[in-house]
Parts: C-alpha cells; structure tokens; sequence
C-alpha cells in the first residue's frame, strides 16, 4: 500500500505553497503555456467579474474588452469566472511497475503523484474541475473532482492507498484520453519512462490533435548502475534480483543511453503537436523542470518579467 507522509516530504509543502505565490493572472498565463496553442472555453465563459486589468505584451489581442478599453483609454482585459466542468484531467498510471525506484530512491508513483500535485494547485487556483484518473491493467477508476486543494491533497492521498499488484497497461490510459468528449479539457498522463513506446508516442499524437496534453516522464533508476545508496535492486515486476555481475559501467551506460534516446524522441514527438513533456528523477528534480519550464516559455513569449520573476521566485529558481 501506498501511504504518503506529507510531513516528511518538503516538496509537498513547496507544492501547496505554488498556488498562493502566483497572482491569478499569472497563474492563467502558466497554465496557457502548457496548453498551447489549442482554443479556450476557460477564460471568459462564466458571467462573474474577477478582475479587469491592462493588457499585457504577448497576451493574445482577443481576450481584450473593447468596452472596458473604451472607457480606459487603453487596452484592458476583463478576467471572468468561468463556468467549467471537467477541465483537467490528471491520468496516473498505478501499475505494480510504479512501485520501481527513481534514482533519488523515491518510489516512480510518488514522484509522479508530486507532479499531478503541481498541476492540480495551478489548476485549482484558477477554479477548474479535476478529473483524477487512476489505471492498471485490471480497471480504471475516475474520481471527478471540485473544490480546495486542501480537500484535493486527502482525496488524492487516499486514492493512493491501494494495493498496486496488477501490472500497467498505459495503452488502455492513451485510449481513455482520445475518449474525453471535453475537446478543451487539458490532460495530464503521468508514468515513468520506461512505459514508452514508439506506438504509443503515435497515439498520444493522435490525442493531442484534440487536447492540450502534458506527458510526466519519471526518470528510472538504472538497474545496471551499482550505487551505495542501492547494493541491492530486484524488478517492481515480479521481485527478481539483478544479479550483480551484470551491473557493470558498460550495461549502465548502454541503458541511459537508450534511456535519453528514447526521452528525446518522445519530447520531440510531443513538441510536433505542441504538447509538453516534464521529466525528472526525483519529486525535487520533476518540480525544478515544471517551474524553469514555465518561466522561460513566459519570457520567450514576451510576457511581463513581473510575472517570469513570480514564477521563478515561487520555486526557488534565480
């Protein structure tokens, strides 16, 4: 069973603590990027005022209110609550090979669930539906979502309380993504990079024709890699010790290296459709990658430094 002590993980905290540090605009603009260039029901689709405020460089000229600009004599923009019903997705893969260590010694399945965290606090902010999504091979469970992240953290943390003794089947993950009716609903597929295959990165292009989609890649420990932190590695699959003399320099090294290959190949797919790809090793390391990759396609896209600035400073990044 999984049993996540909050208290002990301080990435956790860093994570509740996102939300809080980005001002709201900023937040809408983070969560932009990372859907990039698909249409958008979110923003002004509700009937509610939350803020009217200046345009901003590098914001998109229709989200301006001529009649609010009329009246201030400049372009401003009118920032509305919106109406929303299942806007995020957040697809985890819960097969027993989840339970394999990441080179930070965390288990795969905690470093992915940190990484729905980060997405989940951004999205909650900006008062979106979740959709928690937990698959294996025997079923897949959703779990519709609504309110705080407060409330967000123990339901998520007591989905993860369970037995993970079937194995993955991150096909059956891929398909149930092209099934979501909501063509404007952002998804979120996390699994660890050893999932992947080549027939798989064709069917997640297909379901990035139709949604904004975010692939979380944890990064695994390479079995063949002797380390003193691991003396001993055995497979999250059937509990088979590597023998210790196939551990050498050489079949680690052909290991990371098909590892990055294979890690390129997708990110490079993902970017043909405009999708997003984080990876990472460690719930420390998946979080550094979520807030540089935010901040710098902020500032490459010509928005405000006030707001690269926050998204930098709310993790820590110079």
């Amino acid at each position: 069973m999984i049993v996540p002590d909050r208290s002990a993980d301080p990435v956790r905290r860093r994570i509740e603590s996102l939300g809080t540090r980005l001002s709201l605009p900023t937040v809408f603009r983070a969560l932009g990027v990372l859907e990039g260039e698909h249409p958008s029901a979110r923003r002004g689709a509700g009937y509610d005022y939350l803020d009217i405020r200046p345009y901003q460089p590098g914001e998109e000229a229709r989200l301006i209110d001529w009649k609010a600009s009329a009246r201030a004599a400049r372009p401003m923009i009118v920032d509305k609550e919106r109406e929303s019903n299942g806007n995020v997705w957040l697809l985890l893969d819960v097969g027993r090979e989840m339970r394999g260590r990441t080179p930070s010694g965390e288990r795969a399945i905690d470093v992915a669930a940190n990484a729905l965290r980060m997405f989940a606090v951004l999205s909650l902010r900006r008062s979106d539906d979740l959709s928690i999504v937990l698959g294996d091979s025997q079923s897949i469970r959703r779990v519709p979502f609504n309110g705080g992240f407060a409330k967000f953290e123990h339901v998520f943390d007591g989905l993860l309380r369970r037995r993970m003794d079937q194995p993955r089947d991150v096909d059956a993950l891929i398909d149930y993504a092209g099934k979501i009716r909501n063509r404007y609903s952002m998804v979120v597929i996390a699994t660890d990079e050893t999932a992947w295959t080549e027939e798989q990165a064709r069917a997640l292009r297909l379901v990035a024709q139709t949604h904004p989609l975010v692939v979380v890649s944890v990064a695994a420990l390479n079995p063949f890699r002797a380390t003193e932190r691991f003396d001993r590695i055995v497979d999250a699959r059937d509990g088979r010790a590597v023998p210790a003399f196939l551990r050498t320099p050489t079949m680690a090294k052909d290991v990371a290296t098909h590892r990055e290959f294979a890690a390129t190949a997708l990110s490079r797919e993902l970017a043909r459709t405009g999708s997003t790809m984080v990876r990472g090793g460690s719930s420390e390391a998946m979080f550094n990658e979520f807030i540089t990759l935010v901040s710098t396609t902020l500032a490459k896209s010509g928005f405000p430094r006030a707001d690269v600035r926050a998204a930098r400073a709310s993790g820590g990044v110079a």
